[in-house]
């Protein structure tokens, strides 16, 4: 979700009024998603790579999730949203982790949709420290497929993405989700992530509708 900064900038506001402005646009996404029937949908909130921003920032974003969460939860159980963490979660905030405790157990039952937020999120990290779970199972690596070491990621017992977005212009896929992208499709667009609304989603979508996915395989004739 890229592009909070520069649409302050383009604005004349503060870096923090496009980080709330992107709150916004999640919450449209998030509804017009579930509203389509799309059954799993991932959100990357804040990498590993984002700890080496200003402090006063990051803190603020934190913050901002966490009001984000309090002020939704309601509507993630009566639209029947499942939250769900990928990340490294014991390196936030105490805060931060607590709230974010409270609201994946509320919404543990709920079926209608996943949503999972990347947060502290790398996908190196993430398949070393599958790898390291293997071990520590002490699983026979010549007997280990893709179905059994998929069991590992944060992502087990979810499809593979079917289609990654990427905002902003930045055209990279920024340590997102490696091993489950392999056969993602992609869309890029130039429209910063506060102006990304339903309508975009919707081009995003139809764009992606109208691709062939092989798979590797040879496409019939």
């Amino acid at each position: 979700m890229d592009g909070n900064g520069r649409w302050a900038g383009r604005h004349g506001l503060p870096r923090v009024e496009g980080h709330k402005q992107g709150t916004r646009s999640a919450r449209a996404i998030v509804e017009e998603s579930r509203r389509l029937g799309i059954q799993h949908l991932t959100l990357y909130a804040f990498s590993k790579e984002n700890w080496s921003r200003p402090r006063d920032e990051v803190d603020f974003l934190f913050n901002l999730l966490g009001e984000f969460l309090n002020s939704e939860l309601s509507t993630l159980m009566r639209q029947n949203i499942r939250l769900n963490i990928l990340g490294e979660t014991g390196e936030l905030p105490l805060a931060t982790r607590k709230i974010l405790q409270m609201a994946c157990s509320r919404t543990r039952s709920n079926q209608s949709m996943q949503l999972n937020l990347a947060l502290n999120y790398s996908g190196r990290l993430e398949i070393l420290r599958a790898c390291g779970l293997v071990l520590e199972k002490g699983l026979d690596p010549g007997n280990l497929d893709e179905q059994e070491f998929s069991r590992y990621l944060y992502t087990s017992g979810q499809p593979d993405p079917d289609l990654i977005i990427r905002t902003s212009g930045e055209i990279r896929i920024s340590n997102f989700l490696l091993y489950q992208s392999a056969y993602s499709e992609f869309y890029f667009t130039e429209t910063l992530w506060p102006d990304f609304d339903a309508a975009e989603l919707h081009r995003a979508l139809e764009d992606y509708y109208l691709r062939s996915r092989r798979f590797g395989r040879v496409e019939s004739v």
